[in-house]
């Protein structure tokens, strides 16, 4: 534990008085763990396999070094950028993640209360734990722009017809998740039978037909909630479906993220699913210029994955990233305090994004380029 992951002593940590004593936004995951209960905390917080990328896709970040400018007015600072056309206040989006209502009472219209006031668009989980009529009324009571991330399902026609609904319940975009055919070795939820035993649900999908599946989870390769049959052709498929932009989510390699812009997504997410699918794939910061290299500026590509400072968005921004999504410590600041623990995460983040900015000597995210990271020695 390093000493900005040291937190005082907390008697009630479920309250909103409690965020005085949380700085760094990796100071809330101890606090969240002890507010919830441990399956629901291994199914946010863990990985697949021996969680070797878990692990690597916040050690990666660190490991990149900083080249500062000197003597620069930086008295006027820019954070703000045009994506999809939402303007961003700054580059960061809440990440899509699973069934907020295991964390929060309010669940996910917490989550999107907490965004609004932290002036953050927000992504909504296909497998969130509020129907997409609660999304759109709490966006809309928070003046919140909001995206919708899509798993194509087996039955296209209720995956066209879920399309429909979330455009119409005022979805922005579409956040397609390209990399997960099947789910990863998930140990910790295999351990706890997670889903089985603890009332989980996904209203979102409730009316879907789910195939019976009565496999030991040691034996169970594919999730009756995703397609293993999705191709090329479902992308372009969706893309000529969709009256909103389509993004899709998961690239590591930069050739299929290229084969998607030529299909006519609107942007790319760099991401390896939060090392939740496939092991020992590499960090996402690794992967990153690649993909920015080949895509070449014709979409813009964002990344995810183990962003826990600003230094680690500054450093995502000069490596070509447009904006980074942040998943795990939104679901810790709405475990520590609900909506007001999902403004304090987002609020260090942006602080944090200006402190470094000034410190690079950049004024405007145009200046962070790639030249602020310190070259490996030759």
């Amino acid at each position: 534990m390093t000493p900005s992951d040291q937190v005082p002593a907390i008697d009630a940590p479920t309250e909103a008085g409690v965020l005085d004593t949380l700085v760094a936004v990796g100071q809330f995951e101890p606090v969240a763990q002890a507010a919830v209960p441990e399956s629901a905390w291994n199914y946010a917080a863990g990985g697949s396999g021996d969680e070797r990328t878990l692990a690597r896709n916040h050690e990666a970040w660190g490991e990149l070094r900083l080249a500062p400018h000197t003597l620069v007015d930086v008295c006027s600072l820019d954070t703000s950028t045009e994506i999809f056309g939402l303007t961003l206040p700054y580059p960061v989006l809440v990440a899509p993640t699973a069934s907020h209502r295991l964390y929060h009472p309010d669940g996910e219209r917490a989550t999107i209360r907490g965004a609004a006031a932290a002036e953050a668009v927000y992504v909504q989980s296909s497998l969130g734990s509020t129907a997409l009529a609660e999304v759109a009324e709490a966006a809309a009571g928070a003046d919140e722009p909001w995206l919708f991330q899509l798993y194509i399902q087996r039955d296209r026609g209720f995956t066209r017809d879920l399309v429909a609904e979330a455009v119409a319940s005022g979805a922005r975009a579409l956040v397609l998740t390209v990399d997960t055919p099947c789910l990863g070795a998930r140990d910790r939820d295999k351990r706890n039978q997670f889903g089985r035993i603890d009332g989980t649900s996904f209203p979102i999908l409730a009316s879907m037909p789910i195939p019976a599946d009565d496999l030991p989870a040691h034996r169970r390769v594919y999730n009756p909630l995703l397609a293993p049959d999705i191709t090329w052709d479902d992308l372009s498929w969706l893309v000529g479906l969709s009256p909103v932009p389509v993004i899709t989510k998961g690239h590591l390699r930069a050739d299929d993220a290229a084969r998607a812009v030529d299909a006519g997504v609107a942007g790319i997410i760099v991401s390896n699913h939060g090392a939740r699918n496939l092991d020992t794939v590499p960090a996402t910061v690794e992967a990153l210029p690649g993909v920015v290299d080949l895509v070449a500026g014709r979409v813009p590509v964002l990344v995810d994955g183990g962003i826990r400072r600003g230094t680690d968005i500054v450093k995502a921004l000069s490596l070509g990233a447009a904006a980074v999504l942040v998943g795990r410590p939104v679901i810790w600041g709405l475990a520590v305090a609900g909506a007001p623990g999902v403004t304090h995460v987002l609020e260090i983040l942006r602080t944090e994004l200006e402190m470094a900015m000034a410190l690079l000597g950049a004024t405007s995210l145009a200046d962070l380029t790639p030249d602020l990271i310190w070259p490996e020695p030759r």
